[in-house]
């Protein structure tokens, strides 16, 4: 083992490039997922904190499910299409 971290990283080199190809996709998807979603404080989150994309597997597979808002409109068009169709009957 070498005798300190520099000499370690200077003969192993390899393991940084894994470490940013594994990191980096892992990143952009949960950072994409996030400002998608409107999710400020998980954005800033994973910008800021490197876990090595355990943070953002756990993001994308568990928390990034956005949920549909409820759509309003519909209740009004199904009265409309009630309202014109009595509007044709009445004709």
């Amino acid at each position: 083992m070498p005798t300190n971290f520099a000499t370690f990283i200077a003969t192993h080199q390899w393991i940084i490039i894994l470490v940013v190809l594994w990191t980096i996709p892992w990143k952009g998807v949960a950072l994409w997922k996030a400002a998608r979603n409107q999710s400020i404080i998980w954005f800033v989150i994973l910008l800021v904190v490197n876990t090595l994309g355990i943070l953002e597997i756990i993001y994308i597979f568990f928390f990034s499910k956005k949920k549909l808002p409820p759509q309003p409109f519909e209740a009004n068009e199904i009265k409309n299409v009630e309202k014109r169709v009595l509007d044709i009957k009445r004709d």
